[in-house]
């Protein structure tokens, strides 16, 4: 059975720089690679090791994991010229832990294996804090034999990983079904708490209320205590990749013939919050731009008034 002892993490942003970390402190050698020279050197203060090219990381490591930001990122750093399963041999194995499609699951588990490459999609959910307290729950796909030989490094990540079959992709369907949810409840908390006020009810009251309800969510109160209320919407989760992850699901309903009403409708509203300039900003301010829808509307009726 493989040990894994030295670690390459590829993409240290709001996931991956926490979830890196917390490997090295588990007593890993983990080398990280990222675009964003300021989030090299927070890792290498936190005890991992940079500056060697991904490249060369293939030939030096017992596994790679990535944590990226689009599909296309992904498949580059995997397959592109100079990528990882170029420069591999049969002797690695890879974990993916971005949100892409199972289409591209499938082409990097295709391709990995003709090399004898090990391949799992290992899509994650929990948030920042979730990376950064080891919590995440970890949507796995793949063979049962590599996810046994991984599970030491991903219970050090997650204290929920699932196996969820040897399709390595079905992680990624369950995480876009879940993105999906989010997608939903974001909306919904963005109208309800804006309404509520605008009928002179106080958000916290509101929330005090509905979270011993049935209107509770974990999304409510995620962003609600963590952003609406502290008036503070720098990103644990931007609004641009919730609208990424919401085209991946619409995708994957089209290639299944199965219409997304509600869906179709969150897609056309995120991408007005990011045309609105909210992309950059955590999902919660979704809950701005219904403000602003609010007042653009008071303001029409004072107009028309005078």
């Amino acid at each position: 059975m493989k040990e894994f002892q030295t670690i390459a993490f590829i993409g240290l942003g709001n996931m991956g720089l926490p979830m890196a970390t917390n490997l090295v402190k588990a007593g890993y050698t983990v080398y990280g690679v990222d675009t964003n020279s300021e989030a090299e050197k927070k890792f290498s203060q936190d005890g991992g090791k940079i500056g060697v090219p991904t490249e060369l990381l293939a030939k030096q490591v017992d596994i790679v994991m990535t944590s990226l930001p689009t599909p296309q990122i992904v498949e580059k750093v995997y397959l592109g010229d100079g990528g990882i399963v170029e420069n591999a041999d049969s002797a690695l194995t890879i974990i993916d832990f971005s949100t892409i499609s199972p289409q591209l699951n499938e082409k990097i588990y295709a391709i990995s294996k003709e090399k004898g490459i090990d391949y799992l999609g290992a899509p994650v959910s929990g948030s920042v804090s979730g990376a950064v307290n080891g919590t995440l729950t970890i949507m796995v796909g793949g063979d049962k034999k590599v996810y046994e030989q991984a599970l030491p490094l991903l219970r050090v990540l997650g204290d929920n990983p699932f196996h969820l079959g040897e399709s390595v992709g079905v992680g990624t369907v369950i995480k876009l079904l879940n993105n999906l949810m989010i997608g939903f409840y974001t909306q919904a908390v963005a109208e309800a708490v804006a309404l509520g006020e605008q009928m002179g009810v106080k958000a916290d009251m509101i929330y005090d209320v509905l979270s011993v309800s049935f209107g509770q969510s974990r999304i409510y109160e995620r962003n609600y205590k963590g952003h609406i209320a502290q008036n503070d919407f720098n990103p644990g989760f931007s609004t641009n990749l919730l609208l990424k992850d919401l085209k991946l699901a619409k995708q994957m309903a089209d290639e299944n013939q199965t219409p997304l009403p509600i869906g179709d409708k969150l897609i056309d509203l995120y991408s007005e919050a990011v045309e609105k300039g909210y992309g950059e900003q955590d999902m919660a301010s979704v809950y701005l731009m219904v403000k602003e829808l609010i007042a653009s509307k008071n303001d029409g009726l004072v107009s028309n008034k005078n």
